[in-house]
């Protein structure tokens, strides 16, 4: 995995982050600097708009701060930021939840014979596709499809049982089928 330039002068990077833990604010900024597009990449994962990113990403740097003093030097500090902003994304997804509501998957589509709509899609409209999910499936989909965790792990993380998950995994595959297929049909009336 590649390293920022911090990193790979573990000293210089070391002493960026003593005076983090210390409260410096200009090494604070220049952390803030250069992992911000990191820490917004994985909140966009997690979000339906950019917005949400943005607290998701704030509220990350704020613990990062809080808490860069139990970082572990044998560590890659990328993967422990990783960590923190997947987790203030779950808290995100614990407070909002309760805003969010369920939707019924009782329309269905035949397949189309020619997958031409599949091989259009670009990466920004995969990602317009899987933040149009609602919250829960959209937490689902992402925890298990992109950053790799287990069904018993997403469980514990959202609150529900490993058969929920499951569930949720499955609905959001078909509910990203459906809106493809949606998407097929249109360019076919267009």
């Amino acid at each position: 995995m590649r390293k920022t330039i911090e990193e790979n002068c573990n000293t210089d990077f070391d002493k960026v982050l003593k005076r983090c833990s210390q409260g410096d604010q200009k090494a604070q900024e220049h952390l803030f600097k250069q992992y911000y597009g990191y820490v917004m990449s994985v909140a966009l994962r997690f979000s339906s708009c950019r917005d949400n990113a943005q607290e998701i990403s704030n509220d990350s740097f704020l613990k990062i701060f809080s808490k860069i003093e139990s970082h572990r030097t044998d560590k890659e500090f990328r993967a422990w930021i990783r960590k923190i902003v997947v987790n203030t994304a779950l808290d995100y997804y614990r407070r909002e939840k309760k805003h969010e509501t369920e939707i019924s998957i009782d329309e269905a589509f035949d397949e189309p014979e020619d997958e031409s709509v599949l091989d259009n899609l670009g990466i920004e409209e995969i990602i317009k596709l899987i933040n149009s999910l609602p919250m829960v499936y959209r937490y689902t989909f992402t925890l298990y499809e992109i950053e790799g965790f287990s069904h018993e792990e997403i469980a514990g993380q959202l609150g529900i049982k490993e058969s929920s998950s499951r569930k949720n995994l499955s609905r959001s595959k078909m509910l990203l089928r459906q809106m493809i297929l949606k998407l097929y049909w249109y360019e076919r009336a267009v």
